[in-house]
């Protein structure tokens, strides 16, 4: 349901003009849904869905916001796409996020996760009435030295793969613009988000371990699992979406205190290898789940791809400033994605579904989570 008034952000969102790049995926879907649920007037600009199932046909995006499409890469496009927009607030989130299409497809990973932020925030600047920009990049942006501790927002960008390193120029794009046109305390202020390794229900994503388990279920053939020992920080799609929603009123309320890098990671039990999650992904979908086969080498994946054994986010900075949390254990994030799966398999209206998981999550967060911070933002 629109215009709802959550205590949680209390009511900034409500009648805000706010744009978001990437509506069409997995991410930006969740994020439009909830904005809509908070009364925002939204835009989206991204590419058309891949063909197959998506978030944004299930959970009928076209109809609650105002849908463009348009490629971030192509900058006379862009503009042409928002031309008539004028957003208060931008959620960056358009990117080519798979580390392995980056192998096949590395100069388009670069032209979109760096050219093409680039060409967001050229357009973002010629809104007259913005007042935020959340750059939504990836914990892939930090110089992965696989230490055992979580990295954070002030430790080195870095990346040995094609995704890796334009995530951590993307990260080196938004500091350049937010030194050069961010930097008036009374203007518009900018910060860039790093989230784990996000799940969900509606993600259909190529060489991701949550859908190549549904698909695997669904279409009842068993799975090979690569690198069943690389540790993530797995997380539910919707917090680190709290912690972008709460960061934007921040930014709406306070203005550059809270601008810069932020991390939004899941507590040390959500960091687990891709086998402990498989295994509890299985064990939640009960009846009818794939069985596993695993690649058990401790040298990479069988195909040479580097891919990182050990990565995860120190949010020390989020909690104590910003006062966000996650919500979720794992058993319960998890839970939530299967039933998600299932209702869609079912043939259940999922916009519904949709907005009672974002409700359910809603519940969860205290009425002054933000307002709790002990260290003033720097």
């Amino acid at each position: 349901m629109a215009g709802q008034v959550d205590p949680i952000f209390g009511g900034i969102f409500s009648g805000r003009r706010v744009l978001v790049t990437g509506h069409s995926g997995f991410k930006g879907g969740w994020l439009s849904v909830w904005l809509y649920r908070l009364g925002a007037q939204l835009t989206g600009v991204s590419l058309p869905p891949e063909k197959g199932p998506s978030f944004y046909d299930a959970c009928g995006l076209p109809v609650i916001m105002d849908s463009r499409f348009a490629d971030i890469r192509d900058p006379a496009a862009l503009q042409k796409a928002l031309a008539d927009v004028d957003a208060e607030v931008v959620f960056h989130m358009a990117a080519q996020p798979l580390v392995r299409r980056s192998y096949r497809e590395p100069a388009e990973t670069f032209a979109t996760n760096v050219s093409g932020t680039a060409h967001v925030l050229d357009a973002a600047l010629k809104m007259k009435s913005l007042k935020a920009v959340v750059v939504v990049t990836s914990d892939k942006c930090y110089d992965n030295k696989e230490w055992t501790w979580g990295y954070r927002e002030n430790d080195p960008m870095g990346g040995r793969d094609p995704y890796s390193a334009s995530k951590g120029c993307t990260e080196l794009v938004a500091q350049a613009y937010q030194h050069s046109f961010f930097g008036d305390p009374q203007g518009p202020q900018l910060t860039t988000v790093r989230a784990g390794n996000v799940f969900g229900g509606g993600d259909w994503g190529e060489d991701r371990l949550v859908p190549d388990i549904v698909r695997s279920a669904e279409a009842g053939k068993p799975l090979h699992i690569r690198s069943p020992f690389s540790v993530r920080p797995w997380q539910h799609v919707l917090e680190p979406i709290s912690g972008y929603l709460g960061l934007a009123a921040k930014l709406l309320e306070k203005g550059q205190p809270f601008a810069g890098p932020w991390n939004f990671g899941p507590d040390v039990s959500g960091t687990v290898n891709v086998r402990n999650l498989a295994m509890m992904m299985q064990h939640s979908w009960g009846a009818g789940a794939p069985e596993f086969t695993f690649h058990h080498t401790g040298d990479g994946p069988p195909d040479g791809m580097h891919e990182a054994g050990i990565l995860r986010l120190d949010s020390t900075k989020a909690q104590t400033r910003l006062g966000w949390r996650p919500q979720l254990d794992l058993p319960e994030a998890i839970q939530l994605t299967v039933d998600w799966y299932r209702s869609h398999a079912a043939g259940e209206a999922m916009a519904g579904i949709t907005d009672a998981q974002i409700g359910h999550y809603s519940n969860l967060m205290s009425s002054d989570m933000f307002d709790r911070a002990t260290v003033a933002a720097q």
